[in-house]
């Protein structure tokens, strides 16, 4: 089984996931892989003012976080339905549904996400998930979030996604829409307000994690 663990920057995916790993034994694949992933590490140079005029195209940035999945393709498949570990769980923190908000919110055009999904899901073939998570962070408390991880991680410091408020909100709405209208596959929307330890075990419960 595929579960996709969504949100803006700041959300809570990482403890959401930690919380569901502890209580399944779930296989964790995070998205961007920046330690081991040559297109994530490019993008994310972007993300810091290099790579020239990268940062600046929507498609480029999408482009190279869609090549950092598809390099981890092989490591997905075996959890999809009829494959060697179909019965287990792998969670996704971040997944395809990020590129497709992010892009959403930065072109201000909802004709990106069809676009995403097309470049992941059909010419990449990647998987599609079972199902996604999508923690209902509002902007302003996962900003807060953000810069109080940057503070504590010297290592960690908000990059130009993470220091575009507006852009944060705007994809803020881009995952509620895709959530709403359950793109590619169901969606669970999780408040911010919940203990992430409640909502791991009802999330097991509900979906036999």
């Amino acid at each position: 089984m595929i579960v996709a663990i969504e949100g803006i920057d700041g959300a809570g995916k990482h403890t959401l996931v930690t919380a569901l790993q502890q209580r399944t034994n779930a296989t964790v694949l995070s998205f961007p892989r920046y330690s081991e992933s040559v297109p994530a590490q490019l993008a994310q140079q972007a993300l810091y003012g290099g790579m020239g005029d990268l940062v600046d195209s929507i498609y480029g940035m999408a482009t190279m976080f869609a090549l950092d999945r598809h390099g981890a393709k092989s490591l997905i498949e075996p959890f999809c339905t009829g494959q060697s570990r179909a019965n287990e769980v792998i969670l996704l923190d971040r997944y395809v549904a990020s590129n497709a908000a992010y892009s959403w919110a930065r072109a201000q055009d909802a004709a990106l996400v069809d676009w995403v999904g097309n470049l992941e899901f059909t010419t990449l073939g990647l998987p599609v998930p079972d199902f996604h998570i999508l923690l209902g962070t509002q902007a302003d408390v996962a900003r807060e979030r953000a810069l109080l991880r940057a503070q504590d991680d010297s290592h960690r410091q908000l990059d130009a996604y993470e220091q575009d408020s507006m852009l944060q909100e705007r994809t803020f709405a881009a995952y509620m829409a895709l959530a709403e209208q359950h793109w590619q596959s169901p969606w669970e929307i999780v408040r911010s307000d919940e203990d992430p330890a409640q909502v791991a075990d009802q999330l097991v419960a509900a979906y036999h994690l």
